[in-house]
């Protein structure tokens, strides 16, 4: 049994959905997250500087935190930073939500017509179109993506379901409406959070993936793989850290509700000038 906790870090709010899936599937699990809000949102943010901001937070939760795995939840860090360059940088075991999302993604389709939306960042890195290549699905499957800026800050405000928002959704998913896509990939971890407003947009024969409950899976599978899993038996329950480099009780505040009552108050954390 590895008493080390979970590592796992995003922009802000959105990789709460990751951190839900990972605390439902694997209760026993200790976990540390960091809400990088000081410094959101990464999307319109050069790639360079998120990838620089990937090695900053892991180095934290490896050489603070001690943990022993670190999730990537967030699209725009994964895309910006290899997480093999992190395994090899920091020792551990680096598990990002671009795969196990793509996975889901082709595996639900029936049609072969595919979309995914994301940031800024994660759509011009091309990262969802080398997986996909990767998978070996060419002729099988039409992949369409789209950009979404704005959407992140209204999820960072808690505005969910706005006649703003809904009127910038169907701006901004006209490109996979027009491509006929049945299944439609939410490429942000912020996006689970607008789900109600996209699928109006996009209608119900559209079906929305979340890679949030894939990549619980995939750090389930992972931790059971290498004897990494944490088995309470008699011990003490799971504790959780909530770490943000921006407004802690604002944090707080919002990420409860998002999250869930184990999210009750968050800690301050500083970068370096």
């Amino acid at each position: 049994m590895d008493e080390r906790p979970i590592g796992m870090f995003d922009s802000g709010f959105g990789g709460l959905t990751v951190a839900r899936a990972v605390i439902d599937l694997m209760p026993d699990e200790h976990l540390v997250y960091v809400g990088d809000t000081g410094r959101y949102p990464y999307g319109p943010r050069p790639l360079d500087e998120v990838r620089r901001f990937a090695h900053q937070i892991t180095e934290l939760l490896v050489r603070e935190h001690g943990v022993k795995l670190v999730v990537v939840a967030c699209n725009t860090a994964a895309s910006a930073a290899p997480l093999g360059e992190l395994e090899e940088t920091f020792g551990v075991p680096v598990v990002g939500v671009i795969e196990p999302g793509t996975r889901s993604l082709v595996a639900a389709t029936r049609s072969g017509r595919i979309g995914v939306i994301g940031t800024v960042g994660t759509v011009a890195s091309g990262s969802y179109q080398r997986v996909v290549a990767g998978l070996g699905m060419d002729g099988e499957v039409e992949l369409t993506c789209a950009a979404c800026p704005g959407f992140v800050e209204f999820v960072e405000k808690g505005e969910f379901a706005s006649d703003q928002v809904h009127v910038l959704a169907e701006r901004l998913l006209a490109p996979v409406r027009e491509a006929k896509v049945d299944t439609l990939l939410l490429g942000c971890t912020h996006y689970p959070f607008l789900a109600r407003t996209i699928a109006d947009v996009m209608g119900r024969e559209v079906v929305l993936v979340s890679s949030a409950d894939e990549t619980g899976f995939e750090v389930r599978r992972l931790l059971l793989d290498t004897g990494l899993a944490r088995v309470r038996g008699d011990g003490p329950p799971a504790w959780h850290r909530w770490l943000s480099s921006g407004d802690v009780h604002w944090f707080s505040e919002l990420g409860g509700k998002l999250l869930g009552p184990e999210l009750a108050a968050a800690e301050p954390v500083q970068w370096p000038a």
